[in-house]
């Protein structure tokens, strides 16, 4: 029973550093110390939150696991950000991972904070195998239109990767290139490929966005990142249109004629 004497500070030491054995675990949990029974209800909370997170990993690799199985090797996933926003670009970005080093928590990238999509972000930098980012301006898209404006930023996602991909996984579009691919709705809560490609082009355009609000501080878009908000509407009121506003959206065309 000396393992039982162990304090409670200790007992949580151990735990956080992963320095314990089945018989230390299986001891603890006779242990009828309130604090000790918090340490290891937390530390089983922990394993099953782990648990969830190595399925949803599994889940969302299905796919890539199965065209891999028919010979490709270079599959990018393909996502963009940015189709509602009243300012700013529309970002798109191609991802290719390393099925070889799994970066566990990919998933669409509106479901996660702040701090875990930076973490994320860093992460995808670091481990995958090509990144590629496609930017298109306010402009651009109040000359081709939204819809043109995205495809135009996944094509040129999918150019700008260092590796050439051999098949791409695209959410809910079609991309210009003569590339095998597979157009998928939902695509960033389906595949790790894709939810990789809406981390890096959500990051990327929000990062855009605060360094806008620099140029721009009246407007707000460190916060809403352009979006039409009741913030970002009242200073189109009291401001007007600057030139990464998006002037055939309708908020902003109706202000035109005013």
């Amino acid at each position: 029973m000396s393992d039982q004497l162990k304090s409670i500070k200790e007992i949580d030491q151990m735990l956080k550093e992963g320095q314990y054995t089945n018989e230390d675990w299986d001891q603890w949990k006779h242990d009828e110390r309130k604090g000790v029974v918090r340490l290891l209800a937390r530390e089983g909370k922990k394993e099953q939150e782990k648990m969830k997170i190595l399925k949803m990993h599994e889940e969302m690799s299905v796919l890539e696991a199965h065209y891999r199985g028919n010979g490709r090797l270079s599959i990018a996933g393909v996502d963009e950000v940015g189709r509602g926003p009243l300012a700013g670009p529309v970002v798109a970005s191609a991802v290719i991972l390393d099925p070889e080093v799994p970066i566990l928590g990919l998933q669409d990238s509106k479901k996660l904070s702040h701090a875990k999509l930076n973490d994320l972000f860093d992460q995808i930098h670091m481990d995958a195998v090509a990144i590629g980012v496609g930017v298109v301006s306010a402009a651009e898209i109040d000359e081709l239109n939204i819809y043109q404006a995205t495809k135009k930023a996944m094509q040129q996602a999918v150019e700008g990767l260092r590796v050439q991909a051999d098949f791409l996984l695209v959410d809910a579009m079609h991309i210009p290139v003569q590339i095998d691919q597979e157009s998928l709705i939902k695509g960033d809560a389906r595949s790790v490929s894709i939810a990789a490609a809406s981390i890096i082009a959500k990051v990327t355009r929000d990062r855009m966005m605060v360094k806008l609000a620099e140029t721009y501080p009246e407007y707000g878009f460190e916060r809403h990142v352009g979006y039409g908000t009741k913030e970002h509407l009242s200073a189109l009121d009291k401001f007007g249109i600057t030139e990464v506003h998006r002037k055939s959206f309708a908020p902003v065309r109706d202000r035109l004629s005013v």
